[in-house]
């Protein structure tokens, strides 16, 4: 894939946090997803006990999506940041205990409780004691997604991507960024996150999650025109998803979704919440119950926080016209 337009001198729109870092208020999501071992083992680290947070990082090997996904969730933990640093005393030379520590620590300075460059550092070490891990740049592009300058972001997506082209969480950080950037005239249908994520996922192999990429691309610029005044405070009456563009990105990863979604990928279901947000926006309510009925109990905070106060009450409301349209 040919390298991203830059990003410096760009302004940025201001917006509410996107659903990576905005923080969770409603009690009633789990970052963790349908990860049972990964229950377990935060579950362990919350009691201080950190054999079975480093057993599943051991058995997770270069699985770089799950292990991004996992120690990002174990990083959430409020005391994540001391009790890696213990893990780091006992055993000095671990990859792991030091990649926990670093996205702990950029956990903490994203909340506020922590230097950035504090974090950044410690990003830095990870990396330097596992050179091919994307995890520690990863750690680091959520730093930058939020409080770095554009090259920063840029540099350490490039980085990131040049150990795992495809990596999930990355390119959805990235498309967060890049949705914030100013139209510049432009029709509302041709803003450079579209084509950015569009390219992104035509480049991606057949049966890649990132697929669904420009369904996000359309979810994080409604979130951006919303806080902005620019879109209604209802998606559904927006019109952001009645375009040519956006009914043929939908069409597209409806149908990868029927031929390729692979229930194994570590963050499936936020994917699929993305998609039955888009397609319940669209009014296409027979597609969305099917995707709801998919996800089940597996609801997500983001893309739901876009269009409501309360998540959990925009998620149910629209399964409940989708399932209901449905059965007419």
């Amino acid at each position: 894939m040919p390298p991203f337009p830059p990003l410096l001198g760009a302004r940025l729109a201001a917006t509410d946090p996107s659903g990576d870092t905005a923080p969770d208020d409603s009690g009633a999501f789990d970052d963790t997803l349908d990860d049972a071992e990964l229950r377990t083992a935060r579950a362990a680290l919350a009691q201080g006990r950190r054999q079975a947070a480093r057993s599943l990082l051991l058995h997770t090997g270069d699985d770089w999506d799950r292990r991004g996904h996992r120690l990002t969730v174990l990083a959430r933990e409020p005391y994540a940041a001391a009790w890696a640093s213990e893990w780091l005393q006992a055993e000095p030379g671990s990859a792991d205990a030091a990649t926990l520590y670093a996205l702990a620590q950029v956990q903490r300075a994203l909340r506020g409780k922590t230097d950035p460059d504090l974090a950044r550092a410690a990003c830095a070490d990870a990396a330097a004691q596992a050179p091919a891990d994307p995890t520690p740049w990863l750690g680091r592009l959520r730093l930058a997604r939020t409080l770095g300058p554009e090259h920063e972001v840029l540099g350490t997506f490039a980085e990131l991507r040049r150990r795992h082209p495809e990596h999930h969480h990355a390119h959805q950080l990235l498309l967060a960024r890049l949705a914030e950037r100013p139209a510049g005239g432009r029709a509302a249908e041709d803003h450079e996150v579209y084509d950015l994520a569009e390219l992104a996922a035509a480049e991606a192999p057949a049966d890649s999650p990132l697929a669904v990429l420009p369904v996000v691309a359309y979810a994080e610029r409604y979130r951006v025109l919303a806080a902005t005044g620019l879109a209604p405070a209802d998606p559904a009456a927006s019109g952001h998803w009645s375009g040519p563009r956006a009914r043929r990105i939908l069409r597209d990863a409806f149908d990868w979704w029927l031929e390729w979604e692979h229930d194994e990928h570590p963050r499936h279901h936020l994917d699929l919440n993305h998609l039955a947000f888009a397609l319940s926006c669209a009014g296409r309510p027979a597609e969305a119950a099917a995707l709801f009925r998919r996800i089940g109990r597996h609801a997500t905070r983001a893309p739901w926080c876009y269009a409501h106060h309360d998540p959990r009450a925009a998620f149910r409301a629209a399964r409940a016209r989708a399932l209901n349209g449905a059965a007419r």
